[in-house]
């Protein structure tokens, strides 16, 4: 029999969330290992030396790139139809500049040169940009999530929780109304279930 893929994750990691999506609109199985940051195990940091989530083992190597990690899943099943479009320059620039700004703005404390406002400004253009392609349409390319859906969300999470109330204060209908229907979803509770950090020896969580 193969052997289960193991994924290392962290809940609340919007890299880990999105490979976690994935794995699960794909349908595969994975064996899973939540950990914590501040105390990785060495099994992770041995598979992979840059020790960030998520991090993923199957028999054909080490994969510990996230969105590598979503299309792998997706590559070998697909059955949302996510990979219809191409999203690669959309989540490009959420990788890109958004997440630059994301972090200048949640974490503003590491940047005393830079000033938050400017930063949060940068990556609400992004929002505005995602606010105007979901004017008419549920989700990003259409009616129905795609790859860049499940890419981008756990970062506007985490963009729109620096501030919540700030964020709910802002002319992005679409946008709000589109994070709101992936936070409220049955997948997003999902992907979102509280486990113990694992540590080895531990018995085997199967995900999804």
């Amino acid at each position: 029999m193969p052997q289960t893929p193991t994924l290392y994750s962290f809940r609340r990691c919007p890299y880990a969330m999105r490979a976690r999506l994935a794995i699960a609109s794909s349908g595969l199985t994975v064996a899973l290992r939540e950990i914590t940051l501040r105390n990785k195990p060495d099994a992770m940091v041995q598979a992979s030396p840059k020790g960030t989530v998520p991090v993923l083992v199957t028999q054909d190597g080490i994969i510990d790139e996230s969105l590598h990690i979503m299309l792998w899943a997706l590559g070998q099943s697909d059955p949302e139809g996510l990979l219809a479009y191409d999203a690669s320059t959309l989540i490009a620039e959420n990788d890109g500049p958004f997440k630059t700004a994301l972090d200048r703005t949640k974490y503003a404390v590491r940047y005393p040169d830079l000033d938050p406002a400017e930063s949060r400004a940068n990556a609400a253009a992004f929002i505005a940009k995602l606010n105007t392609r979901l004017n008419g349409q549920h989700w990003l390319y259409s009616d129905r999530p795609s790859l860049a859906d499940l890419a981008i969300l756990p970062f506007v999470r985490q963009f729109a929780h620096t501030d919540i109330d700030w964020w709910d204060a802002q002319p992005f209908a679409h946008a709000q109304r589109w994070l709101s229907t992936f936070k409220t979803s049955d997948r997003f509770a999902a992907i979102m279930t509280k486990y113990t950090p694992w540590k080895d020896g531990d018995d085997v969580i199967l995900f999804p």
